[in-house]
């Protein structure tokens, strides 16, 4: 079973669709991995790590950029499935994309995107085939699944963010890094838990910019 789920992004051709889906207790991660590194073409999705992924919007904001370079012949990787992916980094190293928001063996909740403006891949056949595909259990692609699985220290390191919410210093500055630690460890170590969806929210606004 999967809990497919078909949208037409705004600005982006009628015939265009995106499907996604989202999956935890992965148990093929490895499996699916090899596909993508063989250039199965039958696996062409993108296969990101759910515990990268902050929101809806941070998601689908990798996935339009994708598809407008696509379809403008503006694309750095080979199709628009890795576009996707690559399109979640804040650099042009298109392998070091890979290993920071693509799928490993390790992995154990993923989101499958597929797009296509071809009649014959549609919701009915996409579903299908990652049924048959992804051994793990579908879940509803909605907000609150979403960040269920945000590992939020992972995202502030990924795209070197710290101190949301108070003196916001980053790690594009001198020592950033080092005192947004410092000060993120002093208010966990202080039981401070509260704002966690105002936090989530401007973690949001910074990675999407």
């Amino acid at each position: 079973m999967s809990l497919l789920k078909t949208l037409h992004i705004a600005h982006l051709p009628e015939d265009l669709q995106v499907y996604l889906s989202l999956y935890d207790e992965v148990k093929n991660a490895g499996f699916l991995q090899q596909q993508l590194l063989q250039g199965n073409s039958a696996f062409e999705y993108a296969f990101i790590d759910a515990s990268i992924i902050i929101s809806s919007n941070h998601l689908l904001a990798a996935v339009f950029r994708a598809a407008n370079d696509w379809l403008n012949g503006r694309m750095k990787s080979k199709n628009v499935h890795s576009e996707i992916v690559f399109c979640l980094s804040m650099n042009n190293n298109i392998a070091e994309s890979f290993r920071r928001f693509g799928i490993c063996p390790a992995t154990t909740s993923l989101y499958a995107i597929k797009v296509s403006r071809t009649p014959s891949v549609n919701a009915a056949t996409v579903q299908q085939h990652l049924s048959n595909s992804i051994e793990g259990k579908p879940l509803p692609f909605e907000e609150s699944a979403i960040t269920r699985f945000t590992d939020v220290r992972k995202v502030k390191k990924t795209y070197k963010l710290t101190d949301l919410g108070r003196s916001k210093v980053g790690a594009g500055r001198k020592g950033g890094a080092a005192k947004g630690k410092a000060h993120e460890d002093a208010r966990l170590a202080n039981g401070d838990n509260g704002g966690e969806e105002a936090e989530r929210k401007e973690l949001e606004m910074m990675v999407l910019g």
